[in-house]
């Protein structure tokens, strides 16, 4: 079945909408406290989200000067995201939460109607326009898990999950290879109990190394928001296991995890 660009981006505007949700009451003393990401407030969380949003706008529209700003801001060594949040701490609350709704909005308005199979390019290697919207669905869902957690918020979780998990699952080798070990040859099963009731699956239904669970417990995990043993998943086979100590779904330098 193609990829319904229209309902990802749907899909990402929900995420967003849940988010704008959480940090509406929040005044200066409230944006900038701290989230369970060592060193990020989160008032750092939203200016990811905005910075990250402009540059994916712009990886569609202007594909070369992204790939300039890109490899300058590499250049600096591969904390950039630090950096970032960094360059704009001084903004206030009500700063913050404009920019990141006007990002938001201007990245849906730009990628409506194209091509979800066209190539964009990132942070690493290019991506599909569909994966770039999926990307900005898990970043947007695990920063407002950051933010959440701080604000003491319990989400309620949603099949919107499934574009994580697949996300989490499709970056297997990605996360063996940031930490310079090959990817296993044997395959992975990986089972998980849907929101809504459904079961999603991937990989060879006879493999010995599987990973269950709630997705919601894998989604957690994929995206570093908590320790596989901090959840409810069951991992079986030594493949398995070295994998889900390491997924990482997002782009960049290895993540540091949860304590």
């Amino acid at each position: 079945m193609p990829v319904s660009l229209d309902a990802l981006l749907d899909d990402l505007l929900a995420e967003t909408a849940d988010v704008e949700r959480m940090i509406a009451p929040l005044d200066d003393t409230g944006i900038a406290r701290s989230t369970p990401a060592a060193g990020w407030d989160i008032r750092d969380q939203l200016t990811h989200l905005a910075f990250f949003d402009e540059a994916a706008t712009q990886a569609l529209v202007d594909p070369d000067g992204f790939r300039r700003a890109a490899a300058a801001l590499m250049a600096g060594g591969m904390d950039f995201p630090d950096r970032v949040a960094a360059e704009h701490a001084g903004l206030t609350a009500g700063e913050v939460r404009a920019w990141f709704a006007r990002a938001r909005t201007a990245l849906v308005t730009a990628f409506r109607g194209r091509d979800p199979r066209a190539r964009l390019p990132w942070y690493g290697p290019d991506m599909s326009v569909a994966s770039s919207v999926t990307a900005r669905i898990m970043e947007t869902w695990a920063h407002g898990q950051d933010i959440a957690d701080t604000l003491g918020v319990t989400r309620v979780a949603t099949d919107r999950l499934r574009h994580i998990a697949h996300l989490g699952v499709s970056t297997t080798a990605f996360s063996f290879g940031l930490h310079g070990r090959p990817a296993p040859v044997v395959p992975i099963r990986v089972v998980l109990h849907a929101p809504s009731g459904d079961r999603w699956t991937w990989g060879d239904g006879a493999a010995a190394d599987r990973v269950e669970g709630t997705a919601l417990d894998f989604c957690l995990t994929v995206t570093q928001r908590r320790r596989a043993e901090d959840t409810g998943l069951v991992v079986l086979g030594p493949a398995a296991q070295e994998w889900i100590g390491i997924a990482q779904a997002f782009a960049g330098a290895p993540g540091r995890g949860r304590a």
